[in-house]
C-alpha cells in the first residue's frame, strides 16, 4: 500500500491510543522514582484517551475534522510533563497532514518532522534520553526511508525498529535510568502507539471502543467562594468554524456573550472555537455561534437545580457569594494543592483558586483552563508546585488570551508557600514575578513516602515498603521508620545557613507524632526556628522545608 486514508488513519490512532491504555501500569513500573503517583503511562494514557474521545465523537470524519479533533483533544487533555509532550507530538503531526486527503510515505514522514520539532519547542530545556530522543529518531528514520521507499509497511516497520533500538539506547544518555536498570518510560509509552498504530494498519484485530476519561478523577477545582447564580445555564459547545473567525470576530463574540451572561471562556485555536457562558438565555449564545460554523460536543445543564439542595445545607456560603461580585481585581492566584492543610494555608496567604490533584493526579490543562475562568483577576499567578505540572500550567498560559499568565515554576507545596509569603500587593506583577522566583532558590524540600516496587538508584539498594527521604534532586534516605528516615532526611538537608524548618504531616500520620518529631528536631538543631502544621496530604508521611 502506498497511501491510507482518513478512516484507516483514523483506526490507527485508536489503536495505537488502546496499545498504551494496555500498556499504561507496565510503563509506569518504569518510573525511575518507586513512588506511588500519577506515573507515565497514566499522563500518557489520560491524554491520549482525551483525544480519541474527541474522534469518536465527530459527526463527520475527514483528515482535517479528525486531525483537530486529536490535536484539540489530547491539547486539552494533557497530564504531567511525559501527556504534555505527547500532546505537542500529536498537534504537529496533525499539523503536517490535515491540508491532505491521503498521505504517503513523504506526508507521513515530513509530519513526524514537524511533530518532532513542534515538541522540542515547548520544552524549556529539552532533555536527551526522554520520549523527544526516542522521537527524534523515528522521525530522522522516516525522512531518510521516504527517500527510498514508497510500500507504507516497509516504512512503517522501519519507523518502528528504528524507535526500539533509540528507545534502546536511552540508559545511556541518562544515568538515571542506567543505575535503575530501565528505559526511558516516556519513550516507551511513545513505542507503544506507535506499535499499536501499526497493527491496526496491518489489520489487525483491535477493540476500538472506548469511555471517555473518567470525571469522577480526584482533580477538582475548588473555590473559595461561590458565585451566586444570576444565570441559570451553565452552557458548553465547541464551534468547528466554516470561515475566519481573527481577533476582531472573537472581540465582538466575546462582547455579545458578555451581554447574556458571565462566566465566560472563548478560546480559538485553528478551526474550533471552545465556547463556555453562564446565562439564562443559551439559545441566544447557540444562534449566535452557528453563524460562524457548525456546533459539536453540546451541554446546557441547569445550574439552579443542581445547587439548590447544596445551597439549602450550606447557608453560611450565602455572605461567600457576594464575596464573588467584587470587582475585577488586579492580580489573583491559583495553585494546585495536594491535602486539606495545605489547602487551608495557601487560602489564607491569599490564593483564589486551589486545584487538587498534585503528584497522585496531575491536572490537566483543562482543569487549569477551568480554574483561570473562575479567578477574575487581570494578571493570574498559577503556581504548579509539581514539576510534572508546569508543562501543563504553561500550555494553558498559552491557550488564554483574556488574561495575563504568570505561571512561576514552583516544584514542590513549600516552593509554592514561599512564593505567596513574598508577594507584594504594592509592587507590579512583573516585579512580583521576579521576586517570588528568585526566593524558590532559597527553599530545601523533603517528602517522606513509601516506594511501591524494588530499585537501585542515588546509589542507594531501595526495597518494596521501604521508607525514602526524597530531596530536590536526589533520594536523602532510606529506611525501615517513618521518623528515622525523616530525621536522617533532615541530617542532609540542614547546615549552618538554615534558620526555619518547616514540617506538613499527612493524612496518615498523628499530630502527637508530627509534634515528636518537631521537639526531636528542635534539640538537634537548636538554632532552627520548628514549624509543624496539619497538611492532610495522602501518600507523602511529611513534606517539608529548610530555609
Amino acid at each position: 500500500m502506498k497511501t491510507i486514508e482518513v478512516n484507516t488513519l483514523t483506526k490507527m490512532f485508536l489503536a495505537g491510543a488502546k496499545n498504551l491504555e494496555a500498556k499504561k501500569e507496565w510503563i509506569n513500573e518504569l518510573n525511575v522514582f518507586p513512588v506511588p503517583d500519577g506515573d507515565t503511562g497514566t499522563n500518557m494514557t489520560l491524554t491520549i484517551m482525551s483525544a480519541a474521545s474527541e474522534v469518536n465523537n465527530l459527526s463527520e470524519r475527514t483528515m482535517e475534522t479528525v486531525a483537530k479533533a486529536i490535536s484539540s483533544g489530547s491539547l486539552r487533555g494533557a497530564r504531567g510533563n511525559s501527556g504534555v509532550i505527547l500532546s505537542q507530538l500529536l498537534r504537529g503531526f496533525t499539523k503536517g497532514i490535515k491540508g491532505y486527503e491521503t498521505l504517503d510515505v513523504m506526508t507521513i514522514s515530513n509530519a513526524f518532522q514537524k511533530a518532532v520539532e513542534t515538541a522540542y519547542k515547548a520544552v524549556m530545556k529539552p532533555k536527551e534520553g526522554t520520549i523527544l530522543t526516542v522521537a527524534r529518531g523515528a522521525a530522522d528514520k522516516a525522512a531518510e526511508l521516504a527517500l527510498e521507499e514508497e510500500d507504507l509497511d516497509v516504512f512503517f516497520a522501519g519507523v518502528i525498529e528504528e524507535a526500539e533500538r533509540v528507545l534502546a539506547t536511552t540508559p545511556d544518555l541518562l544515568p538515571v535510568l542506567k543505575e535503575a536498570g530501565v528505559v526511558d518510560s516516556g519513550g516507551q509509552g511513545l513505542v507503544e502507539v506507535l506499535k499499536g498504530a501499526y497493527d491496526a494498519y496491518l489489520g489487525k484485530e483491535v477493540d476500538y471502543t472506548f469511555e471517555a476519561p473518567s470525571k469522577s478523577a480526584p482533580v477538582k477545582i475548588s473555590a473559595e467562594t461561590e458565585a451566586e447564580i444570576k444565570f441559570g445555564y451553565c452552557t458548553e459547545f465547541i464551534i468547528v468554524l466554516n470561515q475566519k473567525f481573527d481577533h476582531k470576530d472573537e472581540t465582538e463574540f466575546k462582547g455579545f456573550l458578555e451581554s447574556i451572561g458571565d462566566s465566560i471562556v472563548c478560546v480559538a485555536d485553528d478551526d474550533i472555537v471552545k465556547i463556555h457562558v453562564h446565562t439564562n438565555h443559551p439559545g441566544q449564545a447557540i444562534e449566535k455561534a452557528l453563524t460562524y460554523g457548525s456546533l459539536s460536543r453540546l451541554k446546557i445543564d441547569n445550574m439552579r437545580e443542581e445547587h439548590e439542595e447544596k445551597l439549602i445545607k450550606d447557608a453560611s456560603k450565602i455572605a461567600a457569594q457576594q464575596k464573588a461580585e467584587e470587582p475585577r481585581k488586579e492580580m489573583g492566584f491559583i495553585s494546585v494543592s495536594i491535602g486539606e492543610g495545605i489547602g487551608e494555608i495557601f487560602k489564607g496567604l491569599g490564593v483564589d483558586y486551589l486545584i487538587e490533584g498534585g503528584q497522585t493526579m496531575n491536572p490537566s490543562t483543562e482543569d487549569m483552563l477551568n480554574a483561570i475562568e473562575k479567578v477574575n483577576a487581570d494578571h493570574i499567578f498559577i503556581l504548579p508546585n509539581n514539576k510534572n505540572i508546569i508543562l501543563a500550567a504553561n500550555q494553558a498560559k498559552a491557550l488564554c488570551e483574556d488574561k495575563d499568565i504568570i505561571v512561576i515554576p514552583t516544584k514542590t507545596v513549600p516552593q509554592g508557600i514561599t512564593a505567596m509569603i513574598n508577594f507584594m500587593p504594592d509592587s507590579s506583577a512583573e516585579e512580583n514575578e521576579t521576586r517570588m522566583t528568585e526566593e524558590l532558590a532559597n527553599v530545601k524540600t523533603g517528602q517522606v513516602t513509601y516506594a511501591v516496587r524494588d530499585t537501585h538508584i542515588d546509589d542507594k539498594e531501595i526495597k518494596e515498603g521501604n521508607i525514602m527521604g526524597i530531596g530536590d534532586h536526589a533520594i536523602l534516605a532510606v529506611g525501615e521508620d517513618v521518623e528515622q528516615t525523616t530525621l536522617d532526611m533532615f541530617k542532609e538537608l540542614i547546615d549552618e545557613d538554615s534558620e526555619l524548618i518547616s514540617i506538613y504531616y499527612g493524612e496518615d500520620v498523628k499530630k502527637e507524632d508530627a509534634d515528636k518529631l518537631g521537639e526531636d528536631l528542635s534539640d538537634l538543631y537548636p538554632d532552627c526556628d520548628i514549624e509543624v502544621h496539619f497538611g492532610g496530604q495522602p501518600i507523602y508521611y511529611y513534606v517539608v522545608s529548610v530555609e
